[in-house]
Order: structure tokens, then sequence, then C-alpha cells
């Protein structure tokens, strides 16, 4: 690969980190609703990896994981022992499976953004791609998070919100029944259009391949 084309990719790279700290010192990064919040920071990271591919989509994806982890630490709300391991609260504490949350999906989900668009884009065109990659690595996200809470984290979850163990399970699918398909339309219509409106500049700087 060029010198200029990698100085290129991580310029642009840097510019996504950089939107992703801007947003998550902001309200628009993370909306509070109730125990959960809606988040649009898979927006940067989704448009990472369909931009610059499977890597810098993880590395973007990983950030992601930090600022979530690092806003659970220094601004803990109820159910911040999910995503950070240095956090108490009511006397549950996070672990290493913090991390697997915190981490895991979302770096996957930089990853296979950028491997489902290129999947997708000869066969549907570049738009329908950006939109059907972005709808379901956003569902996927939603469901790896969610899952990895109920399987690690399902008796304490329940404590911390206050209900038996065995109504988990309906908050879990309403979490994603309501967030999860808000946040996946969100992803589904915003990610096209950003892309359709970046795209010139991107094929400019001779990336997006």
């Amino acid at each position: 690969m060029k010198k200029n084309t990698q100085i290129r990719q991580m310029t642009l790279a840097a510019f996504f980190i950089a939107i992703q700290v801007i947003m998550t010192l902001t309200p628009i990064g993370y909306i509070p609703v109730g125990a959960i919040n809606i988040t649009t920071m898979h927006i940067p990271v989704i448009l990472s990896g369909i931009f610059l591919g499977t890597g810098y989509g993880a590395l973007t994806g990983f950030v992601f994981g930090l600022t979530s982890m690092l806003r659970a630490t220094f601004v803990p709300g109820v159910t911040s022992f999910l995503f950070s391991p240095f956090i108490t609260v009511g006397g549950i504490h996070g672990n290493f499976f913090s991390l697997l949350i915190v981490f895991g999906p979302r770096i996957f989900l930089g990853w296979f953004s950028g491997k489902l668009f290129r999947m997708l884009r000869k066969k549907t065109g570049p738009i329908p791609a950006c939109a059907i990659s972005a709808g379901v690595n956003t569902m996927i996200h939603t469901l790896l998070v969610m899952g990895m809470i109920w399987l690690f984290f399902g008796k304490p979850y329940a404590q911390a919100l206050g209900i038996p163990e065995t109504g988990v399970a309906a908050v879990i699918f309403g979490v994603i029944t309501s967030n999860g398909i808000l946040e996946t339309i969100l992803a589904a219509v915003i990610v096209p259009i950003l892309d359709k409106a970046l795209w010139p500049s991107i094929r400019r700087m001779r990336l997006g391949k």
C-alpha cells in the first residue's frame, strides 16, 4: 500500500475517532433512557468500517468500547458495572466479563460493518449495501451486548434494576425491541445519507475501495 494512501486512511480514522470523542462529551453520543442508554456512537464505527475496511472499523469499535467504559467508570449509573470492571454500584462489582461486554460487540461491529458492506456492494450497489450493513450490524451489536449481559450478569442485573431474576429476560427483550430497533432504523437511514454525502471526498482521497 502506498504511503500516501496509508496517511489518508489514518487521517480519516482520526477524524472518526475525534467525532466519537465529541459525541461522548456531548449528549448526542449516549442518550439516557431509564437504566440503558440509547446510543448514536455506532454510526461513526459503521462508517469507518465501510470507508476504511475491517481493520480501521475494528479500531473505531475499540474506541467506542473505551468511551463506554470510561463513561461507566466516571459517570456511573445503576448498571455501570456491566461496562466497567473498575466500578461498584450497590455492592455489585464489575469484572472481566464487563470488559468482554464493553469491547467485544463494539470491535465486531466495526469489523463486520466493513466485511458485510464489501460482500454486498457488488450485488446491491453501495447505498443499499450501506443501509443493510448498518441495520444488520446495529441489531447484531444490540443482541450481543444484551445477550452477554443476560449470560454473565443475569442475577446482578436484576438486583440493580430491583426486579425478580425471572424478569430479566423480559427486560432484555424489551430493550432489544425498543432501543435496539430504534438504533437499527437510525443507522439504516443515516449511514447511507452520510455515505452519499461523504463519498465524493472519499473518492478524491482514493479511499473506500
